[in-house]
């Protein structure tokens, strides 16, 4: 089955709930985060200094599912590989993020990363089978 095809249900949805791992890989720790979805993969950011972007410094493996605002699941997990941005690559994603929430991702978020003086990280998870996450962890270059 293609990524697009994996991802189609998160074309409708808003919020999808991001399952990072410690770096045992077995403690789970599930955080709600707004997504915005790009081809084959799915856009998402957090705080330079979060829990989920040290988790996924470590262990850049997580699984995603959509779930309401408030983080109930909804849906079936995907497992991917999870990739930082950098460059036009992040900024890309910042201006996808913000038109799929304008007030949240592209006003809130961005104004209180500024005043708490806290820098954004940009993720690309791209859907993977485990015997591809075993053997190049992240995302395909």
């Amino acid at each position: 089955m293609s990524a697009a095809t994996i991802l189609k249900t998160f074309h409708r949805e808003k919020t999808a709930l991001l399952t990072t791992y410690h770096q045992d890989g077995m403690t789970a720790v599930d955080t709600p985060v707004r997504i915005a979805v790009d081809g084959d993969r799915v856009l998402f950011r957090a705080w330079e200094d979060s829990g989920e972007a040290e988790r996924l410094r470590r262990h850049p493996v997580a699984d995603l599912r959509p779930c309401t605002f408030r983080g109930d699941p909804n849906g079936l997990p995907v497992r991917g590989g999870v990739k930082p941005l950098e460059g036009g690559e992040a900024q890309r994603a910042a201006r996808m993020l913000s038109r799929r929430h304008p007030v949240l991702q592209g006003w809130a978020v961005p104004l209180s990363h500024r005043l708490v003086r806290r820098r954004t990280l940009y993720y690309e998870l791209c859907p993977r089978d485990d015997a591809e996450i075993e053997s190049n962890e992240g995302c395909p270059d």
